[in-house]
C-alpha cells in the first residue's frame, strides 16, 4: 500500500505524508516504543481494528491507514491494511472502520498517532454533519473559518468537507475579508474595499458588517459577499432584503449554535459560519482493538 491511499481524499499526498511522518517522529523523539519493544516479540503477528465507540461521521481513515503504513515501512515489515469505512460515512457504536494485520510491534507503535488523526478529524466531521442536518432543506450551507489548530488547517478543512460543510478561505491570500480593523485603519468601508479591489482585482472580496447601514454601504461599493456579524435573526432578514436584489450572497456569523440555529433557518442567508467546527470540537471516540 502506498500514498495512493490518499487519492480519494483530494489531499496532497506528499504534504500529508510529511505531516504524518512529523507526527510519528514526535512520538518517538525520546526513543523507541519502550513498552511495546519490551513486551512484544518482533515475530508476533496480530490483527488490530479501529472501532467507533459512538455514533459519528468519519474523516481521516486513510490518514490513519497511512500512519500505520509509514511505520511498517520504517520497521521493514509488511502490513495488510483494509479500509472498511470511507471518509464521510456515518458509523454507529461498535462499527470497525479499518483493519490491519501484521507485526504487533508496528501496530502498537503507530496506534496513538493513527488514532489522533482519525479521532480529531472525525470529531470535526461529526460536528459539521450535525450542522448540515440541522440546516437540511433550507438552502443554507455551514462554513468553517480560519480558527483552526495550528498545522492542521488543511486536514481540518478536509474534515469539514467530509461532514458536508463548505470551506471558507484557506488562508490570507486566496480571498479577501475586510473586517472592522481594516475599516478602522483605512477610515471607511468604501476606502478599504477600493484599496483591496485596486491591488488584488482578481480576488473575491467579502465585507464584514455590524449594522444595516454598513450592509447598504457594502452593497453600494460592489461587495460580492457580506458577512453579517453578530446580527439577530430579524436583523439578518432585513440585511438579506437589502442584499438579495443586488445578487449579493450573505453569511451569518457570531454566536450561532445548534441550539439557536433554528431561528436562522428562514432568514434567507446563504451561509452560516461556525468557528467551533475546528477550534473547539470534541474528538470522536475511536478505539484501537488488538485481536
Amino acid at each position: 500500500m502506498t500514498i495512493s491511499l490518499l487519492d480519494s481524499t483530494g489531499l496532497d499526498a506528499v504534504t500529508t505524508r510529511a505531516h504524518i511522518e512529523a507526527a510519528l517522529d514526535e512520538d518517538l523523539a525520546w526513543g523507541p516504543d519502550a513498552t511495546t519493544n519490551a513486551t512484544i516479540g518482533a515475530d508476533i503477528i496480530g490483527t488490530a481494528k479501529i472501532v467507533s465507540r459512538e455514533p459519528g461521521c468519519l474523516a481521516g481513515v486513510p490518514i490513519a491507514a497511512l500512519a500505520l503504513q509509514i511505520t511498517a515501512e520504517r520497521d521493514g515489515v509488511d502490513l495488510d491494511i483494509e479500509v472498511l469505512k470511507n471518509d464521510g460515512d456515518t458509523v454507529d457504536a461498535g462499527q470497525p472502520t479499518l483493519r490491519a494485520t501484521g507485526a504487533v510491534r508496528t501496530l502498537l507503535t503507530a496506534e496513538r498517532t493513527a488514532l489522533n488523526y482519525v479521532s480529531q478529524l472525525s470529531g470535526v466531521a461529526t460536528a459539521t454533519h450535525a450542522w448540515t442536518q440541522a440546516l437540511q432543506g433550507t438552502g443554507i450551507a455551514v462554513r468553517d473559518t480560519r480558527k483552526t489548530v495550528p498545522g492542521l488547517r488543511i486536514l481540518q478543512k478536509y474534515a469539514v468537507r467530509c461532514g458536508g460543510g463548505i470551506n471558507h478561505r484557506m488562508g490570507l491570500g486566496d480571498s479577501a475579508l475586510i473586517k472592522d480593523n481594516h475599516i478602522a485603519a483605512t477610515g471607511s468601508l468604501a476606502a478599504a474595499f477600493t484599496a483591496v479591489r485596486s491591488k488584488f482585482p482578481e480576488l473575491p472580496v467579502e465585507v464584514e458588517c455590524d449594522t444595516l447601514e454598513q450592509v447598504a454601504e457594502a452593497v453600494n461599493v460592489g461587495a460580492e459577499l457580506i458577512l453579517l456579524d453578530n446580527m439577530a435573526p430579524d436583523v439578518v432578514r432585513e440585511a438579506v432584503a437589502i442584499t438579495r436584489p443586488a445578487g449579493i450572497r450573505t453569511e451569518a456569523s457570531g454566536g450561532i449554535t445548534l441550539d439557536s440555529v433554528a431561528a436562522y433557518r428562514d432568514t434567507g442567508v446563504d451561509y452560516i459560519a461556525v468557528g467551533a467546527l475546528t477550534h473547539s470540537n470534541r474528538v470522536l471516540d475511536l478505539g484501537f482493538d488488538l485481536a
